[in-house]
């Protein structure tokens, strides 16, 4: 089994920028794709970030050029550097598996852009 802890969000100002991380327990992590999603309030899930275990990545066009995932599989976390934030990045922010069966959520990190 494996349980994913995310951590880092905060208060920030626009243009402002955050680290997530997304902590592993599991020894599982490092042949897994992971994701970042994030929900706003009355909104769906959506998924903002993944990268695969070799390390390619991939992100909605969003977030493109502002946001990095990255990965330390010794470490079992996954990362998401947040530059050049936005009032819309506002949202509950989520990592898990994708392309495969997701694990339970988690209670995720709140990210709230505003001034």
């Amino acid at each position: 089994q494996v349980q994913l802890v995310e951590s880092g969000g905060g208060l920030v100002q626009p243009g402002g920028s955050l680290r997530l991380s997304c902590a592993a327990s599991g020894s599982i992590f490092s042949i897994n794709t992971m994701g970042w999603y994030r929900q706003a309030p009355a909104k769906q899930r959506e998924l903002v970030a993944v990268i695969a275990s070799g390390g390619s990545t991939n992100y909605a066009d969003s977030v493109k050029g502002r946001f990095t995932i990255s990965r330390d599989n010794a470490q079992s976390t996954v990362y998401l550097q947040m530059n050049s934030l936005k009032p819309e990045d506002t949202a509950v922010y989520y990592c898990n598996f994708f392309g495969r069966a997701l694990l339970s959520w988690g209670q995720g990190t709140q990210v709230t852009v505003s001034s």
